[in-house]
Order: C-alpha cells, then sequence, then structure tokens
C-alpha cells in the first residue's frame, strides 16, 4: 500500500563515485574546452548578456563571445558547491550538493498514456493527476517543469493555470520554464504568494528552479538567457544543461561531445556568476548519442552511461552540484523501458549525481510521460535510495550470537534477532512481486504495469490537496485572475 512508502527523504551517496576517464584525461578534456571557448567562441543571442559579458571582460563580436580561460575560471569559482531550495512544506526543502541527492519527476513531455486511455496529447486534467503522483510518491522530491505539457490551455496563459496547480496539488519545489522574462517574473511572483514571504526573503532563500538549455552547439538564446538573467539576479536555481547529442548536435566521439557540452556548461555557469556573484547553479550533462540510420535521439544506452560519468567528474573538479537524468527511448512501458532507465540511472548515480531529472515517469526520449512508468519509477527511485543506505556494521548487526544460537542447519526465521529487525531489514517494494508462482497465479497473474496502472488509480483517488493557508490561496487566485484578464504574455499565436 502506498502508505507504506519510506518517508520522505533525501539519500546521500556513501560510495565514491566512479572515475570513467583518468585525471589526465579529464584535463584533456577541460583544457580542449578551454580552447573551444577562446578560439570558436559562443553565441549569446541577447543584447543585455552581451552587455554584461563584455562588461566582465569576455570578448565580444556581435552575437559571438569569446572567454579566456582566466575568466572562465575566475567567474565559474564564485558558484556555489552547494546549497537549500526551500519548499512550500519545509519538510520538503532540498539541499543540492555535496553527498546529497535530489529525485525529480518527469518533465516538458507533450504528450501522455496510460491510465486506461492511449497515448494523446497532454492536457489540464492528465497533468494535474500527473502532479497528485508527484505528491503522493515520496521518493520523488520535486517537480522540475509540467510532468505533461497542459497543451489545451492556452500558451500565453499556460504558465499562470500550471503554476496555480502546481502551488495547489503539491507542496514540494516547482520550476518556471525560461520562455520569456515575463514568465519568470509571473512564477517568481506566484511563488512568493505561496510561500507567504517578501521579496527579499525571496531573494535570501533559492525556492524556485529553471532549466537552461544551451542550443548545441555553441548557442544560447535570448529567452534562455533572459531567464538566466531574471532567476539568477533573484538568487533562485538555474540548471545549465547542454543538450549534445553524438553525432548530430555534437561530435560523434564521446571525448568530442563532452568537450562541447562542458565547454557551453561553463560558458552558461560562469554567466549566472555575472549577473550576481553567488547564485545557485547546477552543472547539467545531458550527452547521449542518436540512431545514426534515423538520426532519432537515443537514450539509456552504453555512450549515455559512460557520459554521465564523466559529467559526474567534470563537475566535481569545479566545484559544482551535478544534473543527470533518468531516460529511456522506449515506446511501451516493457522490459526495454525497464533496462534502459536502471541503465542511465546506474551512470547518474555511479556519476555522482545531486539533481537527477526525468526521475520517474519518462517515455519515449521525452515525447511522452506515463503514469504506469511513474510509479514503476518512484518504486525503482525508493530501491536507489535504499542501495545508498550504508551497511552498518557493529556487534548488533555482525550477529555472531545469532548465529551461534541457530547453529548449524538451522534457520533464522524465528530467532529474536530477526524478529527485532524483520520490518526494516528489507526493502519492501511497491510494484515487484515476490510471491511464489503459485500464490502468484492464485492471485490473478498481475503483471508489473497492471499493478502500477492501480496503484496510480489508488494514489489518485485516495488523493488529499496538502495544506494552503487561504489567505495564500486567495491572493494566487487574484494574481491568476488579474494576469490573464491582461491576457497573460505575448505569443505568436
Amino acid at each position: 500500500m502506498l502508505t507504506e512508502q519510506a518517508p520522505f527523504a533525501q539519500p546521500r551517496m556513501w560510495l565514491e563515485p566512479t572515475k570513467a576517464v583518468s585525471d589526465d584525461e579529464l584535463e584533456a578534456i577541460h583544457h580542449a574546452s578551454l580552447r573551444v571557448l577562446a578560439e570558436t567562441g559562443i553565441d549569446f543571442l541577447n543584447a543585455e548578456a552581451r552587455a554584461l559579458l563584455a562588461a566582465n571582460g569576455a570578448e565580444v563580436d556581435g552575437d559571438r563571445v569569446r572567454f579566456s580561460a582566466e575568466l572562465i575560471e575566475q567567474f565559474v569559482s564564485l558558484a556555489p558547491s552547494s546549497f537549500s531550495i526551500h519548499a512550500l512544506n519545509p519538510a520538503h526543502d532540498l539541499h543540492i550538493g555535496d553527498q546529497s541527492v535530489a529525485f525529480c519527476s518527469v518533465a516538458s513531455a507533450p504528450n501522455v498514456a496510460g491510465f486506461g486511455a492511449p497515448r494523446r496529447a497532454g492536457n489540464r486534467e492528465d497533468y494535474q493527476n500527473l502532479l497528485r503522483l508527484c505528491q503522493t510518491f515520496t521518493s520523488i522530491h520535486l517537480v522540475p517543469g509540467y510532468p505533461v505539457e497542459p497543451i489545451d490551455v492556452h500558451a500565453s496563459v499556460r504558465h499562470l493555470h500550471a503554476t496555480f496547480d502546481a502551488y495547489t496539488l503539491t507542496d514540494k519545489v516547482n520550476h518556471v520554464y525560461s520562455l520569456g522574462k515575463q514568465r519568470n517574473l509571473d512564477v517568481l511572483e506566484m511563488t512568493r504568494i505561496a510561500r507567504g514571504i517578501t521579496e527579499d526573503e525571496l531573494a535570501e532563500q533559492p525556492s524556485l528552479t529553471t532549466i537552461i538549455n544551451a542550443s548545441s552547439p555553441l548557442r544560447y538564446d535570448d529567452v534562455m538567457l533572459q531567464g538566466i538573467i531574471e532567476m539568477s539576479s533573484r538568487n533562485q536555481v538555474v540548471v545549465i544543461t547542454p543538450f549534445t547529442l553524438a553525432g548530430a548536435m555534437a561530435p560523434i566521439t564521446l571525448a568530442g561531445a563532452l568537450t562541447l557540452q562542458n565547454a557551453e556548461a561553463l560558458a552558461g555557469v560562469a554567466f549566472t556568476q555575472m549577473v550576481r556573484a553567488g547564485a545557485p547553479v547546477v552543472y547539467g550533462g545531458f550527452t547521449s548519442n542518436v540512431d545514426m540510420r534515423s538520426g532519432a535521439p537515443a537514450f539509456g544506452t552504453p555512450e549515455y552511461l559512460r557520459t554521465a560519468m564523466v559529467g559526474g567528474q567534470l563537475a566535481r573538479r569545479y566545484g559544482l552540484p551535478y544534473r543527470s537524468s533518468n531516460v529511456n527511448a522506449a515506446n511501451a512501458v516493457d522490459a526495454q523501458s525497464a533496462y534502459e532507465s536502471v541503465f542511465a540511472l546506474w551512470g547518474a548515480i555511479m556519476g555522482g549525481t545531486n539533481f537527477l531529472m526525468h526521475g520517474a515517469g519518462w517515455m519515449e526520449g521525452g515525447l511522452h510521460a506515463s503514469y504506469e512508468k511513474m510509479v514503476i519509477d518512484a518504486d525503482l527511485l525508493h530501491m536507489v535510495a535504499r542501495s545508498l543506505q550504508p551497511i552498518i556494521v557493529d556487534d548488533a548487526t555482525l550477529a555472531v550470537e545469532a548465529i551461534a544460537e541457530v547453529g548449524p542447519a538451522g534457520h533464522f526465521f524465528g530467532t529474536q534477532h530477526t524478529q527485532d529487525r524483520y520490518k526494516e531489514a528489507f526493502y519492501e517494494p511497491l510494484v515487484s512481486d515476490w510471491r511464489n508462482f503459485e500464490t502468484w497465479d492464485e492471485a490473478g497473474q498481475p503483471t508489473a504495469f497492471e499493478k502500477a496502472n492501480s496503484l496510480a488509480h489508488l494514489a489518485i483517488d485516495s488523493f488529499t490537496p496538502p495544506a494552503l493557508d487561504p489567505s495564500r490561496r486567495e491572493e494566487l487566485e487574484a494574481f491568476v485572475a488579474r494576469r490573464v484578464a491582461e491576457g497573460g504574455v505575448e505569443t505568436d499565436f
């Protein structure tokens, strides 16, 4: 039952992250990245950003910006190695960096599948239901974007309604899409209202995240740069994530793709610190490969696993928190979706990720979110968290007396040592079925998909929204109503 989940808590990495390349090889990637930034440069498609870059010593030639190695190292060194993010519910505050790990839900899928209906365009009802699952599952720590895009809400006001839903159906850390300055400003204000704090307090307490993607290769678009300016200037969390697919928008060699990823990430991180020194920022890695027969992105591959681990090495080299992802390219919740997700998770965790994007519910290379996959992944994240707990070795756990009590050819089921510990001894899965074949058959032979579907229904049918102060809710409603009446934000359609 859902009531038997482990309590909300962030896991901590007690294992040493994997070194996928040697120290010398890591330095080679670092220096190659600096050469790219100094010699080729990167386009910044925003005049305000270019002016700030020039004022801080970057070489600006039209849209193209070049950085000296000294300039990159100076500003990247200003970024904090760790920070806290404040949720509506203080029990859901998060620590990002050091050995802490935060698991995110799926974000930004345009379509949704499952829950008794075929794949369909994103809509507000499914968006709200997926938020309910995000709130219910304690292994999901934050909502880093719309679990599915509510396309039936017009783009001019979508951010207003979607953020209202997020702050009334969840009390976990929320997100803003950097798709224009006014969207950032609206969601920042809604976050301030929902938390019941002042603007000065918001600037002291990071409470909102945004993902900033470089448009690889070597370009930061106008709206992404607006997002950095609005978020970093207010001390909110920016997750810099180049989208580098080897063979398409990055070199086909993994070393080349990582060089491009690192160059774009360093430029973005440095810019956040030019906006505001000490602003919270996360180094993101999202390098995978494409299917060279079709050009389609591939995820959960050996290449993805290896680049995820090297991405973590690079982030640690710069003393930055690290973002990675749980991804797969499967079209159905099947064996492929499971083994690709496990492979991606292995790369992320062994790479030392602090901020795991798309932790629950991602399918089809990000093209749809799945109810059943969210439940299965939430269970998988519980298992990952359990695996990250250190093994306790002391006189009691060594159990020498219990071994002597049982002796040869006995069993430990009835010993006091077992009885005192059996409830906490092992992880009890939500979805996995550990019964033997005969009792499984008698129970109706539920598959993992069927069990996940039933758990999704149970979670949504029994959902109780988290408490929100009535005055804050009223202020949110009034803000949304006013901004909708004003037309929201301008769009092209």
